[in-house]
């Protein structure tokens, strides 16, 4: 039996008929793929976990200064604030951490992609500070990840991750869908509210435009990162609560794609529209010297 997928309704059918998690369902369809064994798969997923690890300490401990000198340091003063924070100690934690791992992306620090550099903190600030307070190991979180990728790959399959194909949906809404399915998995959640937590986690951001100031990887997106990890949150424990998405899965995707198209190109990720097109944000690019001003055209 093929353990190829690309569809809900297929995952679904997988993960009954072999009464496994979507993450085992993932596993065995990368041993399907190619040569390398169990243990060498979660050998190399363990890299990632290490990576993930250390980018968001380094966010947190070591000062960042990004490329363009205007962010860094904010993840490690809402990592202070954290014990007062209204959305509470763990929340804040979360989010703490995924803004580090943008800043440590932005000031050309060592990240895992997970989807896409721009959207690399939702998946690492969700798992591993909630890893810590559920006492999981990185076998654990491991699986996290692989749920995480099938999910990843669903979207891959039938829209896209691209900022300057789908707007920011696209790359922070992935995120947060991919961490809003592993983080259910891991909290006893079925593979079904896996998949309405990812569904609920999209809809959440639909629409979503890609406008970062002077086309640097920084202004919004570190933020967006950080309210990306509060959706995947919340989508995850909306889903363990027994909420459903009215809209599947698989409807939520081809909408995020058709809406991606719908956005006018100054609005995906070309730094002219949205918040790129400010006084503000002119004036900063001017200021940095990034070539000729967009909006002379």
């Amino acid at each position: 039996m093929s353990y190829f997928f690309s569809k809900q309704d297929e995952l679904l059918a997988l993960c009954k008929a072999h009464d496994a998690p979507i993450s085992e369902i993932m596993i065995r369809r990368e041993l399907e793929l190619g040569n390398m064994t169990r243990d060498e798969i979660m050998a190399e997923m363990r890299l990632n976990i290490d990576t993930m690890r250390e980018s968001i300490r380094v966010g947190l401990t070591e000062d960042q200064r990004t490329i363009s000198g205007l962010m860094g340091g904010d993840a490690e003063l809402l990592e202070l604030y954290a014990a007062k924070s209204h959305m509470g100690e763990r929340m804040a934690r979360i989010v703490a951490a995924s803004m580090a791992v943008l800043e440590v992306n932005a000031s050309m620090g060592k990240i895992v992609a997970a989807p896409t550099a721009g959207a690399s903190g939702i998946l690492p600030g969700v798992l591993i500070v909630c890893a810590e307070y559920n006492n999981w190991d990185d076998e654990t979180i491991e699986k996290g990840l692989f749920c995480a990728g099938a999910i990843g790959m669903m979207i891959m399959e039938n829209a896209s991750m691209s900022g300057a194909e789908g707007g920011c949906q696209a790359e922070t809404g992935s995120g947060a869908a991919m961490a809003a399915a592993a983080l259910t998995e891991l909290s006893g959640g079925s593979p079904a509210m896996a998949l309405h937590a990812a569904a609920i986690s999209l809809k959440n951001v639909m629409g979503l435009v890609c406008d970062p100031v002077a086309g640097l990887v920084e202004c919004p997106c570190i933020k967006r990162n950080a309210i990306g990890a509060a959706n995947a949150v919340m989508s995850a424990d909306m889903a363990l609560a027994g909420i459903k998405s009215i809209i599947p899965f698989d409807e939520v995707v081809l909408t995020m794609k058709s809406v991606g198209r719908q956005i006018v190109p100054d609005l995906r990720e070309t730094a002219k529209g949205g918040l790129a097109a400010t006084p503000t944000a002119r004036r900063i690019t001017r200021e940095l010297g990034l070539g000729r001003d967009a909006f002379d055209d």
